[in-house]
């Protein structure tokens, strides 16, 4: 059966998709983003519920200019990914249909649960396709639904069979798999996002879901497009507490927390890691972050040197805390002289970048560098020797000697100070982010210079970001590229310009930047439609 619906739903969609790519109305298709698997997962659990579950597997996104959700304006999907996302389709459509859910779900009842009904189906289809394709269906596609839906029902005899596939065929289109945005001429030659497109960046932005009946409404009445409709619209998505979930997918994608998914410590030496480690680590980095920037509206800037934080047992262990608090999560300061600072010397920052039985330095600057102030580091040529840094059983007894003789290669020299010196001073920290002194019974030497400044320690890097205009400006460029889809390493600084300005003269808080950022004219700006090929692409993405 499963094969079969496949089958029936691909050849349907062959015969729509002409009809889908063109329904946004006027105005022409100037991106696609294809959503991730929490985009997808958040959505279905907003049109349809908690309950409903989402089985099957994801194609990967990418890392584009440190982030992931610039790959999403660049990825399509695989006949692997299609099938996949087809018994994703089947499954989440016989849930929403059974016998169970169905009094929730359909907005009528049938004359006959036998037979087909035109007006209920016509009421079921346009609902839930406003709701997961983020604006109205056209007439067209109202009734190639409702036309199938009768086809099957007819075959099966049961109409909530009809409707399940009737349904399939909207969770398997591109115009729920793809956020698409569609551009109408503003000023001059300029263009920008109409009503349901706004709606929509709006909502994955600040809370990483699709928009909500309200903002489908304000899209609808106009009010999206005037300054009043807006405001009151933004207000009211950052009043919510849903704008931590927004929040929460935006730091872990700027902080890089997907690498936890290949992470491994050799439990031989560390055994105090596991699994539950990493996700406690990841968990912990982002409470942590949110607290400071949505709780508490804080200088963003204090990441870089706060010690309050979040633990729970399994980091206790690692940070060497006695653990006797009631709850699983609890608020920790750490002492001064722990030393301690803000988000680089958590568990996640030094564990995710280093190796499974050692710490590395240059993986820890390199990932800061790009992370907190947006300057990647060159990937190393194919034959560099690391022969020199990896003999830990050689006469170099500590890795910062071990890197200097390999940096005396001059091809290597201008990659390993331009990252080392970050790195070196988190080397009182061990490869699961425990505490140490000593490497190979030599004292540990946390001195660094970047760039004339000179610094000691974790706390002293702290302080060196803290203090450095590159570090806000990184966040800035990187939330802006998050919102549209864009490679943060190509987005000119005059894209943001008047929302970093407003952010630097709030004193760094991120509500004021994401407020900002929606205010300025570039926000919903879009590039000039190339031409009708744009059509034909929409379709090659869906296949």
């Amino acid at each position: 059966m499963r094969s079969g619906f496949i089958l029936v739903i691909t050849a349907f969609l062959g015969s729509v998709t002409c009809n889908t790519v063109a329904a946004a109305g006027e105005g022409m298709v100037v991106g696609l983003r294809r959503l991730s698997e929490q985009e997808y997962r958040s959505s279905i659990a907003d049109i349809f519920g908690k309950d409903i579950l989402v089985q099957g597997v994801f194609e990967p996104g990418i890392r584009v200019g440190g982030l992931e959700a610039a790959s999403t304006a660049v990825l399509s999907i695989t006949p692997v990914g299609f099938d996949s996302y087809s018994k994703m389709a089947d499954g989440v459509s016989q849930q929403v249909t059974s016998q169970k859910n169905r009094v929730r779900f359909v907005p009528c009842t049938p004359k006959a649960a036998t037979a087909p009904d035109e007006t209920c189906a016509t009421q079921f289809f346009d609902k839930y396709g406003l709701l997961l394709f983020r604006r109205p269906l056209t007439g067209e596609e109202l009734k190639t639904r409702v036309k199938l839906a009768d086809a099957m029902t007819k075959s099966t005899g049961d109409f909530y069979a009809g409707l399940r596939y009737g349904l399939a065929t909207l969770l398997q289109s591109s115009e729920f798999l793809f956020r698409k945005e569609v551009a109408v001429p503003a000023s001059g030659k300029d263009y920008t996002l109409e009503p349901y497109s706004r709606a929509t960046r709006l909502s994955y932005f600040l809370w990483d879901t699709t928009p909500d009946a309200e903002l489908l409404h304000e899209a609808e009445t106009g009010g999206l497009s005037t300054q009043a409709g807006l405001d009151k619209e933004v207000d009211r998505l950052m009043a919510s507490p849903r704008l931590e979930a927004g929040m929460r997918a935006f730091f872990a994608d700027m902080l890089e927390l997907d690498n936890f998914s290949t992470v491994s410590k050799d439990t031989l030496i560390y055994p105090k890691w596991s699994g539950a480690m990493a996700a406690s680590a990841r968990e912990e980095t982002l409470r942590s972050t949110l607290e400071l920037a949505l709780h508490q509206n804080g200088d963003m800037r204090d990441l870089m040197t706060t010690r309050n934080t979040y633990i729970n047992r399994n980091l206790a262990a690692i940070y060497g805390v006695p653990f006797s608090f009631d709850g699983e999560w609890t608020a920790y300061e750490f002492p001064a002289e722990s030393g301690r600072s803000g988000v680089l010397t958590q568990v996640s920052m030094l564990a995710m970048f280093s190796h499974p039985g050692r710490s590395s330095p240059t993986k820890r600057g390199v990932a800061l560098m790009e992370i907190f102030l947006c300057e990647p580091t060159p990937t190393p040529p194919n034959n560099v020797d690391f022969s020199v840094v990896n003999n830990t059983n050689g006469p170099l007894k500590t890795v910062r000697e071990r890197l200097l003789a390999h940096a005396s290669n001059s091809v290597c020299a201008s990659c390993h100070t331009h990252s080392d010196p970050i790195g070196l001073t988190l080397e009182g920290f061990n490869t699961i982010g425990g505490a140490r002194s000593e490497e190979n019974g030599q004292t540990i030497d946390l001195s660094a210079t970047l760039q004339g400044k000179s610094f000691s320690g974790a706390q002293g890097l702290g302080r060196y970001l803290h203090d450095n205009p590159k570090y806000p400006a990184c966040i800035a460029r990187k939330l802006y590229s998050y919102a549209k889809g864009l490679n943060s390493e190509d987005v000119d600084p005059s894209a943001f310009k008047v929302a970093y300005k407003a952010f630097a003269d709030s004193g760094y808080r991120l509500r004021n930047l994401l407020k900002a950022m929606i205010d300025s004219p570039e926000f919903f700006k879009a590039s000039a439609p190339v031409a009708e090929a744009s059509v034909e692409d929409t379709k090659l993405a869906a296949h």
